[in-house]
């Protein structure tokens, strides 16, 4: 039986090396070289296929209206935190100073003037004390239980960071809820 395996291998082994041989004598390497140059160049020509451009920019698609500066704010429905924009920040960017948290949670939003919901990232901004002449909001619109981390806002966020100290959260837009 073991030589019936033996006579298998051996077998195998000539025929791979019989085809490898009979390839590298019919193609070289320049050939192989040129033949894979022009399929790259040629895939480089070949028009781009269309992608969304508006990734975290919200007036491509959410119209605003509203005081972000109040936490009745309709991105704020999920927030438990201050408020950046009151804190030198602004509604999507961290105050100087201060880090962007690395975790984040997520809510869903109904923006009153078109009616659409919509899925708002909540980040700590990290590294600074925490801002005391800004508005605590503490939202908890379709709030889930704690052993959801990313649908649970009540949680420090900065624990990823480096620099854990909180300061304030800010809200930005990810996209239409669908």
């Amino acid at each position: 039986m073991l030589s019936l395996i033996d006579k298998f291998t051996d077998w195998m082994d000539r025929l791979a090396e019989t085809g490898s041989r009979r390839v590298a004598q019919s193609s070289g390497r320049r050939s192989f070289l040129a033949r894979s140059g022009a399929v790259l160049v040629g895939g480089a020509l070949l028009p781009v296929l269309p992608f969304y451009r508006t990734f975290g920019q919200a007036t491509a698609w959410a119209a605003e209206e509203g005081d972000a500066s109040t936490c009745e704010y309709w991105r704020y429905c999920a927030l438990d935190g201050n408020l950046c924009n009151s804190c030198g920040g602004s509604l999507t960017q961290c105050p100087p100073g201060s880090e962007i948290s690395k975790v984040s949670w997520v809510g869903t939003c109904t923006n009153p003037m078109d009616g659409k919901d919509y899925l708002v990232s909540y980040n700590d901004c990290c590294g600074k004390a925490i801002c005391d002449n800004s508005p605590f909001c503490n939202t908890n619109e379709r709030e889930r239980p704690g052993y959801r981390m990313g649908l649970h806002n009540d949680i420090n966020w900065c624990m990823a960071n480096a620099s854990q100290g909180y300061h304030c959260t800010v809200a930005a837009l990810v996209g239409l809820a669908e």
